[in-house]
């Protein structure tokens, strides 16, 4: 919808908040360990979660040594603590929906803070499976306008598998199935198309759009959600206007 935009971009206008926090390395070790331990192990080429995450730590600029620590940490090579993969799901203010990832190593505090998060901002955490189906986990890369011809990415990106490529908001978003995401991202750096971002994500399949108070509380939802130690990820399908991204 003009004039609106999703969590995602709101998130990238608002600046890199996490690095300053110093909170995203944090998570990306977590998200390591665990894939090396969950994905089958510290071999990166037959363990894509893996593979993943080690690309998002290089794009942060993460330390080698702190990544390969991180991999023995999950293979058990290094003693480490161990987390648990939880998803929490819940309404936000104006009843847009909230899907909230988190590796936790204590659950009972987790689900605490959270339903506390929730509370406090006008939301409120419900059961499992009450949004979770109104979200398809999907590739999603966004290219500049200025960086691509959108003939001839949608040329590249639908020849490597994607689904569908579609502007929004001055850039052009790519979206894939998970087995092809790899395929299609390959494909745009072999054609020197730099992406802004390239990840594995929940899509809403509807949106909802929120005005004035609600979108301003749901911004403060959001960002608090993220915040916690514990979350990795959350998703919202509320639409938020353009004007309070600042």
């Amino acid at each position: 919808m003009s004039g609106h935009s999703k969590w995602s971009s709101i998130k990238h206008k608002k600046g890199a908040a996490d690095a300053k926090r110093g909170k995203i390395f944090t998570k990306l070790i977590k998200e390591i360990t665990v894939a090396a331990r969950m994905g089958g192990g510290g071999d990166q080429a037959s363990n894509p979660r893996l593979r993943a995450a080690v690309l998002a730590a290089k794009a942060e600029n993460m330390p080698k040594d702190n990544i390969e620590r991180a991999i023995k940490k999950g293979t058990g090579e290094l003693e480490g603590v161990s987390y648990e993969e939880i998803t929490y799901e819940g309404y936000g203010p104006g009843g847009a929906a909230v899907l909230v990832e988190s590796l936790t190593d204590n659950k009972n505090r987790t689900v605490a803070d959270i339903r506390h998060i929730f509370s406090k901002s006008g939301g409120n955490l419900g059961e499992n499976g009450c949004v979770a189906w109104m979200f398809s986990k999907k590739g999603y890369i966004t290219v500049s306008k200025e960086n691509a011809d959108e003939e001839a990415l949608m040329e590249i990106a639908l020849e490597a598998g994607a689904e569908d490529v579609r502007e929004d908001d001055g850039v052009f978003e790519i979206i894939t199935g998970t087995n092809d995401f790899e395929s299609v991202k390959s494909a745009l750096e072999k054609a020197s198309i730099p992406f802004l971002e390239a990840e594995i994500t929940m899509l809403p399949q509807n949106t909802t759009n929120l005005e004035g108070k609600d979108a301003e509380k749901m911004i403060k939802l959001m960002e608090t959600i993220e915040d916690c130690d514990d979350v990795q990820k959350v998703y919202t399908n509320a639409d938020i206007p353009e004007d309070m991204a600042g």
